[in-house]
C-alpha cells in the first residue's frame, strides 16, 4: 500500500501562485497577456504564439480536470458563490471600489485562480478533515 503525503500550506500557496500565473498570463487587464500577444499580430513569430498557446492550454487542462475531479460541479457552484459573495462584501465595504472595471476584473481573475487552486488541493483538505482518502485510479490495473 502507497503512503498518503501531506500537503501544508506551502504547497497550498505554490498552487494559489501557479494559478495566479497561469490567469494572469492568459489574461490581465494591463495589456500584458497571451491573449493580448496573440491579436497584435505585429509581435512576435506565430510558431512562438503557437507554443506558449499549447502550453497555456496544458496548464488550464492540468487545473481544470483537477478541479472538475476534486469539487465537481456542487462544489465549483460553492466554491463560487462563497469567493463571489465575499468580493460582494468587500465592494459593499469599499474596500473595492464598485465604479472600477478594472479592480473587479483583478478580483475576478483572483477568484478564478482561488478555485483552481481549491480545486488542486481539496482531496487533501477533505482528506484531513474526514479521513477519507479519495481514489480515481487504481495503480496495476
Amino acid at each position: 500500500m502507497s503512503e498518503v503525503r501531506e500537503i501544508g500550506w506551502t504547497g497550498i500557496g505554490v498552487r494559489f501562485l501557479v494559478a495566479l500565473i497561469l490567469v494572469f498570463a492568459t489574461y490581465n487587464p494591463e495589456g500584458y497577456s497571451f491573449l493580448n500577444w496573440v491579436i497584435n499580430q505585429e509581435s512576435g513569430p506565430l510558431a512562438l504564439k503557437a507554443l506558449v498557446g499549447v502550453i497555456i492550454v496544458i496548464g488550464w487542462t492540468i487545473y481544470l480536470r483537477a478541479t472538475l475531479r476534486s469539487l465537481g460541479g456542487i462544489g465549483i457552484v460553492l466554491v463560487i458563490a462563497l469567493m463571489v459573495t465575499l468580493l460582494w462584501l468587500l465592494i459593499t465595504w469599499e474596500i473595492i471600489p464598485h465604479d472600477s472595471t478594472r479592480a473587479i476584473l483583478y478580483m475576478a481573475e483572483v477568484v478564478i485562480s482561488a478555485l483552481l487552486a481549491v480545486g488542486m488541493v481539496w482531496s487533501h483538505i477533505r482528506r484531513r478533515l474526514t479521513g477519507q482518502v479519495d481514489v480515481d485510479e487504481m495503480e496495476g490495473s
